[in-house]
């Protein structure tokens, strides 16, 4: 094997995810997994939680990155690097609690939410998993936390998938992930002299792709001339937050909303951000404030899946304006016209010249003074495609999937959208001081699926 492909770099777009990283809240994801542990494989019993945990353990080298910390290479040696943990143990990682009062769905979102801000120390694996047991009606929770330099969204469906069982189908869990020598655990380390070798060969490497770049970076000018940037008028969406997160979600049949879309030609994606611009737009109504338009900056995915070796962040963001007002099938077409005129073009390519503005001016200590400030966007949407049938971890079956997103700068409340088994779910995650009302917002949003899907 050569030097390069055995060294395991961060990527640029992962830089972003350490150099951004300045706020009242760590820049971390994950997912809320809900457990039916009612006669689990046929025993007669709940959830064996021994076994359980013992299962995670012997399916965590089929993700290696799991057991990787993150370490900055020497001078001159190129971006930081993954090694393999030495001195990893499981049981820092993964930790079993009884689901606090009242043990409803509701009680596992809160203990979610700080989880979701807790930092993770940068001395370890960065990911932690807390298995909830006692939650009411037979079901149990396991709740997974990783930096997004770890995985963004699409990356961390890959994480999920290596720890949960096959499907539910199977009818039992499988024991262990991919093979996986344990004799090779833990690979020694690179030397200075490989991490510099590598890094220049890295470089020379990249100016290979140098005629890519600069057509990457001549539509990037072109998008953000398209992009009637303006900076908006003061909003309560936008001011300071703090540490706290509350979480709350909406959960819809994912056939209604795919057909209110398919009968207008637009997407899943284009019918939630029309329904949450209607929400946002009555919900400032009572907050009196009148506000007819949104902008969104929708994450989008370079790829359409991940697999356990590859990693990482791939990502981007366009903007999308979001009428709050008006006949719901008319703002549902403005939004779709509005998407797919972003995806006509090349879309994120902005992320070419904004990823190192950016990163210089968190070099600069400037990053979170500008987002903390900025006017250019109200909220955060993304949306992740889950699986299609419901899937089983420790031999029970998978309820419900709730992901889980971090909101950064001056965005009071941002979504995040799901799909699984039929269903569509969406997390609203909002900092509680700055939005107080966000159960409101929750009612507001599902009667506005609701009209779209009728």
């Amino acid at each position: 094997m050569g030097v390069s492909s055995s060294i395991d770099r961060v990527s640029t777009d992962d830089l972003m995810s350490l150099a951004t990283e300045h706020g009242a809240s760590p820049l971390q994801v994950g997912a809320v997994l809900m457990i039916d542990t009612v006669d689990v494989l046929g025993s007669g019993t709940g959830l064996d939680v021994e076994r359980a945990v013992d299962l995670l353990a012997q399916r965590l080298p089929g993700v290696p990155r799991l057991r990787k910390r993150l370490v900055p290479a020497p001078f001159g040696c190129g971006r930081p690097i993954w090694v393999d943990d030495a001195d990893f143990d499981v049981t820092e990682h993964v930790s079993v609690i009884p689901c606090p009062s009242p043990r409803d769905e509701q009680a596992v979102l809160d203990l979610a939410a700080v989880l979701l801000v807790t930092p993770l120390p940068r001395t370890r694996a960065l990911w932690a998993a807390t298995l909830v047991t006692g939650v009411a009606r037979d079901q149990a929770a396991l709740i997974v936390v990783f930096h997004h330099v770890l995985a963004d969204g699409v990356a961390g469906l890959a994480v999920l998938g290596g720890l949960v069982d096959q499907s539910e189908a199977t009818g039992k869990p499988r024991a262990v992930g991919p093979k996986t020598r344990e004799s090779d655990f833990p690979r020694r380390q690179a030397s200075i002299r490989q991490l510099a070798i590598d890094a220049w060969t890295r470089r020379l490497g990249s100016l290979r792709g140098l005629p890519v770049l600069l057509r990457r970076l001549q539509d990037a000018a072109r998008e953000l001339r398209s992009v009637r940037w303006t900076r908006l008028r003061p909003t309560s969406l936008n001011r300071p937050t703090g540490p706290r997160r509350s979480l709350v979600t909406v959960t819809v049949a994912l056939v209604g909303i795919r057909n209110a879309g398919h009968a207008q030609k637009a997407t899943v994606n284009d019918v939630v951000l029309t329904a949450i611009g209607g929400a946002l737009h009555r919900l400032l109504a009572l907050r009196g404030e009148a506000v007819d338009r949104f902008i969104v900056s929708v994450p989008f995915s370079e790829r359409r899946a991940a697999t356990h070796g590859d990693l990482g962040n791939r990502s981007g963001v366009i903007p999308i304006r979001v009428p709050g007002v008006g006949a719901a099938v008319s703002r549902l077409r403005f939004v779709a016209e509005g998407t797919r005129k972003a995806k006509r073009s090349s879309p994120g390519a902005t992320t070419a010249l904004l990823g190192p503005f950016f990163r210089i001016l968190a070099q600069l200590g400037l990053f979170q003074w500008f987002v903390d400030r900025q006017r250019l966007i109200h909220t955060f949407v993304s949306s992740l495609r889950g699986p299609e049938q419901r899937l089983s971890i420790f031999g029970c079956p998978v309820t419900a999937i709730v992901p889980l997103s971090a909101s950064t700068g001056n965005v009071t409340v941002s979504f995040t959208v799901l799909s699984y088994a039929g269903d569509l779910t969406i997390t609203l995650i909002a900092d509680p001081d700055a939005c107080p009302d966000l159960a409101t917002l929750q009612d507001l949003l599902a009667e506005e699926l609701a009209e779209l899907a009728r």
